[in-house]
């Protein structure tokens, strides 16, 4: 299996700047290329991450680091539990590498597996939500996610066969341009991956100390409007000093970054990535 390779590292470490003494949430742990990274400059790391296979990682890096890194096994929407401040936020969306080229799980069509697809391992699989989902649903999840052109045909297709594995649901794809982004459209349903990152985005504000940043990592364009619109409405707000800070925050917006040549060519994943950043100013 391929290890994971933390796309535009570089970038967010130039980013993120010195954070020697700083605490930093890694929102999504993965094999936690980010999250040495910052513990290896010197920061205080607080990482989240819902796939229960990321555990051995996480557990060696404890081992190392000891008290400068904590482990919380839930979805990074999960911080709107935390009641205190941090110096940076930071988010690599979208799938994994290891997920991707774990055939048990599901994520790809290029090995034959049940239809699951579930980050987390908890709650309904792919195949369980067919049973769930009405053709309109699918239709929706496949035209608003993977922007799948015979979306309506492949959505009937899906009702009438109700493909269990990952290979029936790929032969009964008429194009093969269409696969991939049917696959995609159904995983980013099937995990809720909009919804945890506008729940997410939601409760950074309030966890910021003045001078935090926040950065994000995107792949696909929905995540990417979606962060973008929110750092935007973040720094186009009118600031009014007689407003409690809490309420009414005011950013600025950092360079956006994208990977060179050079690193697309030693990491194909990185090609569509993006990387935006918000710095809170009071």
């Amino acid at each position: 299996m391929i290890k994971h390779i933390p796309v535009l590292l570089d970038a967010v470490m130039d980013a993120v700047g010195d954070i020697r003494g700083a605490r930093v949430i890694d929102a999504t742990f993965g094999a936690g290329g980010y999250t040495r990274a910052f513990l290896d400059a010197g920061a205080n790391v607080l990482a989240f991450d819902r796939d229960p296979n990321v555990l051995d990682d996480a557990q060696k890096i404890k081992q190392e680091f000891g008290a400068r890194f904590e482990f919380v096994p839930k979805p990074f929407s999960a911080m709107a539990e935390l009641n205190e401040a941090f110096d940076a936020i930071v988010f690599d969306l979208g799938i994994s590498s290891m997920q991707i080229d774990n055939p048990e799980r599901g994520f790809s069509f290029r090995a034959d597996a049940s239809l699951d697809m579930r980050m987390s391992g908890d709650g309904p699989t792919v195949r369980e939500m067919f049973d769930i989902w009405t053709v309109a649903d699918i239709t929706r999840i496949l035209r608003e996610y993977g922007d799948v052109k015979p979306a309506g045909a492949i959505a009937r297709a899906i009702k009438q066969k109700m493909p269990a594995t990952t290979f029936e649901l790929r032969d009964l794809i008429h194009n093969p341009h269409d696969v991939a982004p049917t696959f995609q459209a159904l995983r980013i349903a099937v995990n809720d991956e909009m919804g945890e990152l506008s729940r997410a985005l939601s409760v950074v504000p309030n966890l910021l100390n003045v001078g935090g940043k926040c950065i994000c990592v995107t792949f696909h364009s929905l995540e990417d409007r979606i962060v973008k619109n929110t750092f935007r409405d973040w720094t186009t707000a009118p600031g009014d000093p007689r407003m409690p800070q809490n309420i009414r925050p005011r950013f600025e917006l950092m360079r956006a970054r994208t990977p060179s040549a050079q690193e697309i060519a030693n990491n194909p994943r990185a090609r569509s990535a993006h990387m935006r950043g918000v710095v809170k100013s009071y």
